[in-house]
C-alpha cells in the first residue's frame, strides 16, 4: 500500500495514456535495468547521482521516481525533486511491483532517437500513431510533417525515424496498419490499445465492417483535416480527439446513451 509520497503501481496506471500522466524518472543503477531493459511507458532514465544537475528540468511538473524496489533512490530523488519545489512521489515498490503486477512495460530498446518523419496532411495513421508514441512511449517527440517525396530523405539527413510511408518498418504489413504496428514493436498490448486499434484500422483502410466507431473516426478526421491548413496544429487538435477515443475504450465501452430516459417509460 502506498504511504506518504508515494504512488501505487494501480494508481500510477490510471494515469498512462491520459494528459495528467505525471513526469516519470526510471532511475535503476545499470545493473538492474540490464535484467529487465524494458521501461514503465514514458519513463526517462536519469541518473541519480546527478539529480542536482537536471532536477531544474521538472520545475512546474509532477514527477514519480522510480528504482528497482520504490527505495533509497526513489525517495531520496523524489525527496530532492521537493526540496527545489517541485512535486514529486516514489512508485511504491518500484519496477519489479510493477513488473509483477503485469502491468505495461516498453521494450527500450524498440524506442528511436531523433524525430519521426512522416507525409504531410494527415488524416488518421499518421495522427493515431503520434498520439500512442506522446502518451505512451515519449512524451517529448517530435513529429516532422513533409512532402511524400522526401520523407525518406528528411529523416536520413536529420537522424530521424520515417514512418507510414511504404518500405520503411513503422507501416502498414498485410491487413494492419501503422498504428498496429507500433503495438506490436513496442510490445504495449492492452485491451483498450486493441480496442482502440481496430477502430483505427478500420478508418484508415476503409474497412468499416470492423466496428461500428470507425465511420465516426473517418468523419471526424477528415473534418479535422479540412479545418487545419497547419499540420502541426492539427496534430494538436487530435490529440484531444484520441484522448477521448482512448478513455472510452478504456472506461467507457459499456455506457450508453438515451434521452429522455429508458424508451417506453413515462
Amino acid at each position: 500500500m502506498a504511504s506518504l509520497n508515494e504512488i501505487s503501481p494501480a494508481q500510477l496506471n490510471r494515469l498512462i495514456g491520459t494528459p495528467e500522466m505525471p513526469v516519470l524518472l526510471d532511475l535503476r543503477i545499470d545493473e538492474d535495468f540490464d535484467l529487465d531493459p524494458r521501461v514503465i511507458p514514458t519513463a526517462l532514465r536519469r541518473d541519480f547521482r546527478t539529480v542536482s544537475d537536471w532536477a531544474h528540468e521538472f520545475a512546474d511538473r509532477k514527477v514519480v521516481a522510480s528504482c528497482q524496489k520504490g527505495l533509497k533512490l526513489s525517495h531520496g530523488v523524489a525527496a530532492w525533486l521537493r526540496s527545489e519545489g517541485i512535486a514529486a512521489e516514489a512508485l511504491n515498490g518500484g519496477h519489479l511491483a510493477w513488473a509483477a503486477a503485469e502491468l505495461p512495460l516498453v521494450r527500450s530498446a524498440a524506442i528511436p532517437s531523433g524525430p519521426w518523419v512522416t507525409r504531410h496532411r494527415p488524416k488518421i495513421d499518421r495522427i493515431a500513431v503520434p498520439w500512442f508514441i506522446r502518451r505512451f512511449v515519449d512524451p517529448a517527440a517530435r513529429f516532422l510533417f513533409v512532402p511524400p517525396s522526401e520523407v525518406l530523405d528528411v529523416a536520413d539527413r536529420f537522424q530521424g525515424t520515417p514512418f507510414d510511408v511504404e518500405d520503411v518498418a513503422f507501416s502498414h504489413h498485410g491487413e494492419a496498419c501503422t498504428f498496429d504496428k507500433m503495438l506490436e514493436v513496442f510490445g504495449l498490448r492492452t485491451d483498450p490499445l486493441d480496442r482502440l486499434a481496430t477502430i483505427v484500422r478500420g478508418a484508415d483502410t476503409d474497412r468499416h465492417d470492423l466496428a461500428p466507431q470507425v465511420a465516426g473516426l473517418l468523419a471526424v478526421s477528415v473534418g479535422l483535416s479540412k479545418m487545419y491548413r497547419d499540420d502541426l496544429a492539427q496534430l494538436e487538435a487530435g490529440m484531444t480527439l484520441y484522448d477521448a477515443l482512448y478513455r472510452w475504450a478504456r472506461d467507457g465501452v459499456d455506457e450508453g446513451h438515451d434521452w429522455p430516459g429508458k424508451r417506453g417509460t413515462k
